[in-house]
């Protein structure tokens, strides 16, 4: 059983991420393209059978364009988005600079939210229940594996921590993460651990 976490394409520079419902640039679109491609030519290696998206525009446009190679239909969940970042999404860093001085993910305590948002400890449980969730719909085969998620560089850092049995903050470190990179979790032995990181053959 496996999960295969991807990171989203690239998505617009200038503007605060989050919750954002801004989209990718072509560029994201092009990668996205390729992993879709690579995806159906290493069809028999990933053996995907089931594809989760957060349902913010960047992923959903990634997905599109792994459905389409794959030709398998994706199901677009809320649980998956980034952090919430409330009235900050989608803004202007220069606006979020004028009207939100010094707010910033890695600037808050873990209990302090964004305003309009959610806190980092709260981002932290919903990722950690939502991937509980998933691991025990596949071992009672609710979900069919392989499963291929299509979510948010936050999301997938969190599940580094998690899975590594480390204490993880809004200051940890981030793990190595490219757009669309492949990041590889595998049920074995001793639960479920990552097999692979940060993977962009694709994009060679």
């Amino acid at each position: 059983m496996k999960i295969f976490l991807v990171r989203h394409g690239m998505d617009e520079e200038g503007y605060r991420g989050g919750w954002s419902q801004r989209g990718l640039t072509e560029q994201g679109i092009i990668q996205s393209g390729k992993l879709g491609n690579y995806l159906h030519q290493h069809a028999k290696e990933y053996a995907i059978d089931t594809i989760l998206s957060s349902d913010l525009p960047r992923a959903v446009q990634t997905t599109r364009e792994i459905e389409r190679k794959l030709n398998i239909p994706g199901s677009f969940v809320k649980d998956w988005r980034e952090m919430n970042n409330g009235v900050l999404a989608g803004m202007l860093h220069e606006e979020a600079e004028v009207n939100y001085p010094g707010v910033y993910f890695n600037s808050l305590e873990m209990d302090s939210p964004f305003p309009g948002g959610e806190s980092p400890r709260n981002f932290y449980n919903r990722i950690c229940t939502s991937f509980e969730m998933l691991c025990r719909d596949i071992e009672e085969q609710k979900i069919t594996s392989n499963v291929l998620l299509v979510t948010h560089g936050g999301v997938i850092n969190i599940l580094y921590y998690l899975l590594d049995k480390r204490e993880w903050s809004n200051t940890s470190s981030f793990h190595p993460m490219d757009h669309t990179s492949v990041h590889t979790i595998e049920k074995g032995l001793e639960g479920w651990r990552f097999s692979s990181m940060n993977v962009v053959s694709h994009l060679d």
